[in-house]
């Protein structure tokens, strides 16, 4: 979507947005950390974020690796700088049609400053001389396809102070295809006001959306104003010299002053601010907070769906996804990243084109294995395995290795349920509760326009010991309502679902819309998913050094233990899933994997081999497929 029509949209409804602006990061976990963090941000509500490019394109690879996983994994509205420094019209060429292969539809043209090893600017030959060339340029390629920001300079800038001269470039920028202005940094809000009435005065009618840098500690706050020769409002001087010695103290008054001008431009009818992040979000997240612009909690968030969109070129239309995925967003959007259409109104067929291989980025476990290991301890026993999955149920482990984040509001009417199955020996991996026909405003469980309802069927996704696997299936098989599908890490699925399409588990009902069916379980993606899920307990027992009681013990289960997901049909049922475990358990868990029981009813119950029954699978019946 164009910044310039989300701008728009804030002006008509009276509600200001808020975007943030990220550099590349100099180190391979200074990125990592940076995507987790852009992660989080998300959550607090952007319009858009913008990624800056390095003098001559010193960063210009990673900048477009930026712009394509915040566009394509985290959903985010993106805005790709792009400087005219040192900048070939084949490098811009290069930089364009990068941007349009991700989905990017927004530019801030710039003419950037000198590399380091220079005093004064200079155009390349070929290259372009102003940010004036490079939107000409632009729009001459592309027509309307990129919405182009252009900068402007309340204070002016380094090479020229002459502010006439100043308001005339930015005239011309703008009526040469500029659809809104972001500025530079300042602290002086009422000249940035009269500088906007100058603006207005001399036919500049697009959207100024103000820079604002939050402040951090002191140092870096002098330093920053220093570097763009921004004037400091005495009284601010006033309130921070004090406290200048204490970065928390200067944070918090400086969360104030921020906020304060913020508050002041609102009131004049700026509808939009632009906070220069640093890569952090602490400082930001709090003038946020003072502000009141964050999403408080118990408040519905807007959610076209249940799961974060990609906005990818191809994916702005996806609406259909398996539920095997619900925790790890991330590796979903890069094993289907080479598909040329994406499901839209119905799931299809996932035999073509295959799902990626496992070894992509953003799909193994993340962490070192020190860090890992210090998250997750060294497991012994099985108990040990069970109180790793116990805390983090109970919020105090932030992840597993099949779940990217903590537990969210969602399990809270089954957290109790969850926690005991745990407790018994089953490993639950993913789950929702049953819903019937809540507002898709809902708080929790809402997504969808409004005025809507939405639905969901339970479904639990567990690890299970192989003998407990016979009689858990033989009591799902006894549930008319109930469908399953089961599988070891080398074994044949199991199955006992009507066909092997897809079974939507989630769905909303919307005034003058078709049902919309965004989450399904369904055969060869979960065999996908199974690879997967095994790969990520297998690298968990992998941390450990080999020989070592901890990753001879994860190996057992992931060698030997069963992946089942189970569907109750009947969404009217809130607890039906978990009655199918009562009584179910294995016990002597404080010993090697070897040792542990199966009970059932305080019984031992029959062998793996003793189960019949035909099941179907990609489309094909297996008979006694367990004997």
């Amino acid at each position: 979507m164009h910044i310039k029509d989300k701008l728009a949209e804030a002006h008509r409804s009276g509600k200001p947005v808020f975007s943030f602006e990220f550099f590349p990061p100099k180190t391979a976990q200074g990125v990592q950390n940076l995507y987790d963090r852009m992660d989080r941000m998300h959550d607090l509500g952007p319009a858009f974020v913008d990624v800056t490019w390095g003098a001559g394109g010193s960063s210009s690879q990673l900048t477009c690796e930026m712009v394509h996983v915040a566009q394509t994994v985290h959903g985010l509205e993106t805005c790709m700088h792009l400087t005219c420094t040192d900048m070939a019209k084949e490098k811009v060429d290069h930089a364009l049609e990068e941007a349009h292969k991700a989905g990017c539809t927004n530019i801030l043209a710039l003419r950037g400053d000198p590399p380091r090893d220079n005093e004064k600017w200079q155009a390349v030959e070929g290259g372009f001389r102003y940010a004036l060339d490079l939107i000409k340029y632009i729009k001459e390629k592309y027509n309307d396809h990129f919405d182009i920001g252009v900068a402007g300079y309340p204070e002016g800038c380094d090479d020229e102070q002459d502010p006439e001269v100043l308001m005339s470039h930015l005239k011309q920028k703008v009526d040469a295809g500029g659809t809104f202005v972001v500025t530079q940094m300042f602290y002086d809000v009422d000249n940035f006001l009269a500088w906007v009435d100058k603006c207005r005065a001399n036919g500049i009618t697009v959207p100024i959306v103000p820079g604002i840098m939050p402040i951090h500690t002191h140092a870096a706050f002098l330093r920053r104003a220093n570097w763009s020769n921004c004037k400091i409002p005495q009284h601010w001087t006033d309130a921070l010299e004090p406290v200048k010695n204490d970065d928390a103290e200067v944070r918090e008054v400086g969360k104030g002053l921020v906020a304060e001008m913020c508050r002041k431009m609102i009131d004049h009818g700026i509808m939009a601010l632009h906070f220069y992040t640093m890569n952090l979000a602490q400082s930001t997240k709090m003038v946020l907070d003072e502000l009141g612009m964050t999403p408080k909690e118990g408040t519905p968030t807007k959610k076209p769906l249940p799961w974060r969109q990609s906005l990818g070129l191809s994916r702005r239309e996806e609406d259909v996804r398996p539920v095997f995925w619900k925790n790890r967003h991330k590796s979903y959007v890069a094993r289907t990243q080479d598909w040329d259409e994406f499901p839209n109104g119905r799931w299809g067929d996932s035999r073509s084109p295959a799902f990626g291989e496992l070894d992509a980025y953003n799909i193994g476990l993340k962490g070192t294995n020190e860090q890992n290991i210090k998250l997750w301890g060294k497991p012994e026993s099985l108990k040990d395995i069970v109180d790793i999955f116990t805390r983090f149920l109970e919020g105090d482990l932030k992840s597993l290795p099949w779940s990217e984040a903590p537990v969210t509001d969602e399990a809270a009417p089954i957290k109790n349920d969850l926690i005991d199955l745990n407790r018994r020996g089953l490993l639950t991996i993913t789950s929702q509760p049953s819903v019937n026909g809540v507002k898709s405003s809902d708080a929790v469980h809402g997504w969808g326009p409004p005025g809507g309802y939405v639905y969901q069927k339970a479904y639990l996704e567990l690890l299970v010991s192989p003998s407990l696997i016979a009689e858990l299936i033989d009591r799902i098989d006894r549930q008319e309502s109930m469908t399953f599908y089961a599988v070891a890490k080398d074994g044949e699925l199991q199955t006992n679902a009507p066909s092997d399409g897809p079974n939507a588990v989630t769905w909303g009902v919307f005034p003058g819309k078709e049902i919309v069916q965004p989450t399904i379980v369904e055969t060869i993606s979960f065999l996908a998913w199974k690879d997967e899920a095994f790969r990520l307990g297998t690298d968990w027992a992998n941390c450990h050094p080999a020989g070592s009681s901890s990753r001879q013990l994860i190996e057992g289960i992931m060698n030997n233990w069963y992946l089942i997901n189970i569907v109750d049909n009947d969404f009217h049922s809130t607890r039906g899933i978990f009655e199918l475990f009562e009584g179910l358990q294995v016990e002597n868990w404080n010993g090697p994997l070897d040792d542990i029981k199966p009970v059932v009813n305080g019984n031992t119950p029959r062998p793996v081999a003793e189960l019949n029954g035909t099941y179907q699978a990609n489309g094909e019946v297996y008979g006694e497929v367990l004997n």
